[in-house]
């Protein structure tokens, strides 16, 4: 492996990691376009069974960030970025050949664990690349990469499903593979000085606990809230998430970093983060299912249909950084909650049994799309302003845990929804839970803001560990 440059170059930092970044993200939305094609594909498995092909892959990407970070900030962020290529490229190819709905959540979970490896390592090579001044625009352009990432799936998953569902996996190779050539020119290595080993029985109490908590959703749908299944089910998730913080307070380096999420700031961005998640992804598997199912698009004019979304993403998503640099991230979280609620509201409104793109479908997306792009570089952003630089990568990785366990959340509970029949009637209570978790996002944004003018916080404010060493200085925490 080419030694580090000795002079980082923070575009092509930007761009090597926006890439693992974009393919990463992709993925896990890229799948729910091609849901239905593998569903057919193998004709024995049910929707609960076929839904962990999306839920596994989430839930197991949400518990190893978190170990993932430690490990990036302890043996080194560029190391493992690299790893987590590999990891995520051989399952990627494993994917495309799975025979099974077995072999294909087994395979996803390995996806998982490499995109586990990119995410967090991601975000924090690019904020050690970039000077302070700067890395509110670097952010943006990172976050809006993943959000038009997530966004494009279903339309690119509509065009590969022509083809192949197998296609939705094979298309990652190509980036993939490039990555060795220039990742280990490109990226300097970077770690703190950490010791110990990161807990990852910790993750595997967390991976149970999410876990728990998805399958009980849809066990709940299929066989009513008393079955003994279920009940097993909540005793493990409820036994799992308590065991987990207990176990995170009494490690040296735990899943959960719980003296960060003492900071006020940090634990409403990991609210905001989940809430906005479970809608977006609820939003975007309802969506396809509802165009499939009841207007009875093909998966290719499904995925066209729901392209306007991400027109709107990355530009919003500069202004959102613009916004969050002079204002804060608060008002600018609260705004895109409020814009994904309203979009949302209009499918409600007008969306009927009997198709009707035009009118019903583009307004809702672009106002969505907008709240995506505002809301993602916002919460991002927040980890280099509230954390020291040591410990940026277990700062990106807890959101990013926050985020994927949101979208576990909402793609679970929005399944118990549909599973039965899949009416209009039903759809619309999906719309009303995403409707809902919107406002919620909009609530927490504006707790942030508040959180910040109380505390007088700046918008560039001090390491913490500098501010603790200087007289006078007061502690973001």
């Amino acid at each position: 492996m080419p030694p580090a440059p000795a002079v980082a170059r923070p575009g092509a930092v930007l761009l090597v990691v926006s890439a693992a970044t974009f393919l990463a993200s992709l993925d896990l939305f890229i799948v729910t376009v091609a849901f239905p094609a593998i569903r057919t594909a193998f004709a024995g498995a049910d929707l609960a069974t076929t839904s962990w092909v999306l839920s596994g892959y989430t839930a197991l990407f949400a518990a190893f960030l978190s170990p993932a970070g430690r490990l990036a900030d302890h043996y080194g962020r560029r190391k493992l970025f690299l790893l987590g290529v590999a990891v995520f490229t051989a399952a990627s190819a494993a994917c495309a050949a799975a025979t099974s709905i077995e072999l294909l959540v087994a395979f996803r979970a390995l996806q998982a664990v490499g995109a586990a490896l990119v995410m967090p390592t991601a975000l924090a090579l690019l904020l050690t690349a970039f000077p302070a001044h700067r890395r509110s625009m670097a952010v943006g352009v990172w976050a809006s990469i993943g959000a038009v990432a997530a966004a494009l799936g279903p339309p690119v998953g509509g065009l590969l499903v022509e083809a192949s569902w197998r296609w939705v996996f094979l298309v990652n190779l190509p980036i993939c593979l490039l990555m060795p050539a220039f990742g280990p020119r490109v990226l300097r290595e970077s770690r703190d000085g950490t010791t110990g080993v990161p807990d990852l029985l910790g993750a595997v109490g967390l991976l149970a606990g999410v876990g728990a908590v998805a399958y009980a959703l849809v066990e709940a749908a299929d066989h009513g809230w008393g079955s003994a299944n279920l009940l097993t089910a909540l005793a493990v998730a409820a036994a799992a998430l308590a065991w987990v913080p207990w176990r995170s307070a009494r490690h040296a380096v735990p899943v959960l970093d719980l003296p960060a999420l003492r900071v006020p700031t940090r634990w409403l961005a990991c609210v905001a983060i989940v809430v906005h998640s479970a809608g977006f992804g609820a939003m975007l598997f309802g969506n396809v299912l509802f165009l499939t199912s009841q207007w009875h698009d093909s998966i290719l004019v499904a995925g066209l249909s729901l392209a306007p979304g991400p027109l709107v993403v990355v530009p919003v998503s500069q202004l959102a950084g613009r916004l969050a640099h002079r204002a804060g991230p608060g008002p600018v979280i609260a705004a895109g909650g409020l814009a994904m609620a309203l979009g949302v509201t209009v499918c409600l409104l007008l969306m009927s049994p009997e198709p009707g793109y035009a009118t019903a479908m583009p307004p809702g997306q672009l106002l969505t799309g907008a709240g995506v792009g505002l809301t993602m570089p916002s919460v991002s952003g927040i980890v280099a302003t509230v954390l020291p630089a040591a410990r940026w990568g277990a700062g990106s990785s807890m959101i990013n845990t926050s985020r994927q366990i949101g979208t576990v959340l909402g793609t679970a509970v929005l399944v118990a929804i549909y599973v039965g029949e899949q009416d209009l009637a039903a759809f619309r209570r999906g719309w009303v839970l995403i409707v809902g978790t919107g406002l919620a996002t909009a609530l927490t944004g504006l707790a942030i803001a508040a959180r910040r003018r109380r505390d007088h916080v700046p918008e560039h404010p001090p390491d913490p560990e500098l501010a603790r060493s200087s007289p006078g200085a007061r502690s973001i925490s």
